[in-house]
């Protein structure tokens, strides 16, 4: 079983689609400081230092193949993953603009209608935005701006430290491909969906944590492998100690996008902190691994240990090729 589990997640396109982002992060490396840049690639949001705060600013783009399939649900994850972007970061968002590539007569409407349920349910604006109305292919893309005043970075992860993964498992799956999903908001109230993110900034804030990131279209695992790439560390992980509801068959669980799921790297002796801040919430919270000195990545299943990825000799996206990884002040 572990290694139909390292193949599959090896190949799984919500993790292999990445491994381009290099070439975009290369190129554009030498213009990320011109401002006050407190974080930028390989982090769920950029940070800018403003005044006495940081701003924050990130951008998801959606799969033109859950366009496709379901256009009212791309519109609600646009939005969604936009908004676990800033709270993985310990922020709150401020506001959203939107970039829509959709004939007027092709599930034009599904989409902004997803839109605008995704923006009721988490409570932020839709400020602003462009549309293509004349392009070949459905695109959408949601960009988000949030602030914070103590961050939770993915970079900066420390040999020795716990690695917890926080779930709601008060949900549903779905599955449409090219994406698996796990819903946890439909059904909730904005103010049970709300409380529940609030408890990344709080940890933040409250100085029990500082590396998160939440886990999107890479998985448990695949999330795990971009925050050591990024940190210049590796990790084990036991894949029987991850949170999984009965429903949802292992694999498919190990490569689910979670509309409500986090991974953290938490020093040891604040560990049951966390995982009770969580608690409080109903978030079902657990240590899964540790975060190791040797930039190897590995996993055990059922008492049978092996690499999944050996980051000294291969890329997830390729960012840290050029970072320089030193004790406290990681990355890029």
């Amino acid at each position: 079983m572990l290694a139909e589990i390292i193949e599959q997640i090896r190949s799984y396109p919500g993790l292999t689609r990445k491994r381009d982002i290099y070439r975009v992060t290369e190129m554009l490396q030498a213009v990320t400081d011109y401002g006050d840049t407190a974080a930028d690639f390989g982090e769920d949001a950029a940070a800018i230092r403003y005044k006495d705060e940081y701003l924050l600013l990130a951008v998801d783009g959606i799969w033109s193949g859950l366009l496709e399939a379901n256009p009212y649900g791309a519109g609600k994850a646009a939005v969604m993953a936009s908004v676990n972007d800033i709270y993985a970061m310990g922020g709150r968002p401020l506001a959203m603009v939107n970039v829509i590539g959709a004939p007027a007569g092709e599930n034009f409407d599904e989409i902004v209608k997803g839109i605008r349920k995704g923006c009721e349910k988490f409570r932020v604006p839709m400020v602003g935005g462009h549309l293509h109305p004349d392009t070949g292919e459905k695109q959408l893309s949601v960009a988000i701006l949030g602030r914070a005043t103590q961050l939770l970075r993915s970079n900066n992860a420390r040999p020795g430290q716990d690695i917890i993964c926080a779930v709601d498992m008060q949900g549903k799956g779905y599955q449409c491909r090219p994406v698996l999903s796990w819903d946890t908001n439909s059904g909730k109230e904005t103010s049970q969906v709300l409380e529940r993110l609030e408890v990344l900034p709080f940890l933040a804030e409250s100085d029990l944590c500082a590396t998160a990131k939440d886990v999107s279209n890479a998985g448990v695992l695949g999330t795990v492998a971009l925050m050591m790439e990024t940190s210049g560390t590796g990790a084990h992980i036991e894949v029987d100690r991850i949170p999984r509801p009965d429903s949802f068959p292992l694999i498919d669980w190990l490569k689910a996008f979670l509309s409500y799921g986090f991974v953290l790297c938490v020093d040891k002796q604040k560990s049951a902190q966390v995982v009770a801040a969580f608690g409080s919430k109903d978030i079902t919270a657990a240590v899964i691994g540790e975060v190791g000195q040797q930039r190897v990545f590995t996993v055990g299943f059922h008492g049978v240990r092996d690499i999944l990825f050996n980051l000294e000799q291969e890329d997830i996206t390729g960012i840290a090729r050029d970072c320089v990884f030193v004790s406290d002040a990681q990355g890029c």
